[in-house]
């Protein structure tokens, strides 16, 4: 399977699923986090310095497609926050896993979940098999609502191999479980945003 010249060896899905907060139930339900990861190969892993990384950047909307869909699927329901993440193999730099996750990726991603108004927040980082990352989480249609900032902390235990990237996407159902720590609400953020 590849997408668009990224070729794909796995697909990795994590669903993180809260019921109970020191054994209360909220009662808004549930939180459920979504997870899902391709490991494609790097292009440019043991290669000099490369000052294009189109090779990456192009072909990632894509991917953005895909995990986005898949996310929403495996969600289940209507995405309230979303992330995205990536972490590159020992071969490769930093920038690489950046590259794969630009606003190509993230706007096509943003439309596979159904839309989204707010910047993604994102993480990015070098490692071996099985480091893990936290992809940070925010509130979809506006950043500053403060009952959606959270974390989901994803690893693969086979990847990234040297000249491999694992790219990744969160999305939750909701904000945290028994969020009370005020500042702007969801409510008054969709207001804010049909007034517009």
């Amino acid at each position: 399977m590849s997408a668009n010249h990224l070729p794909i060896r796995k697909l990795y899905t994590l669903v993180d699923e809260t019921h109970t907060v020191l054994g209360e139930r909220d009662p808004d339900g549930y939180l459920r986090k979504v997870v899902c990861c391709a490991v494609i190969k790097n292009p440019y892993a043991g290669h000099p310095l490369a000052h294009d990384l189109s090779l990456l950047v192009t072909p990632s909307s894509e991917l953005g497609t895909l995990l986005g869909r898949l996310a929403a699927e495996a969600l289940g329901q209507p995405v309230e926050s979303y992330g995205k993440a990536a972490i590159v193999g020992l071969a490769g730099e930093q920038e690489h896993a950046v590259a794969c996750i630009t606003s190509t990726f993230g706007n096509a991603f943003r439309t596979a979940i159904g839309g989204g108004k707010a910047w993604i927040p994102s993480n990015t980082k070098l490692g071996a098999p099985g480091t893990s990352i936290d992809i940070p989480l925010a509130f979809k249609d506006e950043l500053w609502v403060r009952s959606h900032y959270d974390t989901v902390e994803v690893r693969i235990p086979d990847a990234p191999l040297p000249d491999e990237i694992v790219v990744a996407v969160a999305v939750a159902n909701r904000g945290r479980l028994f969020h009370r720590l005020g500042g702007l609400s969801k409510a008054e953020a969709l207001q804010r945003t049909t007034e517009k």
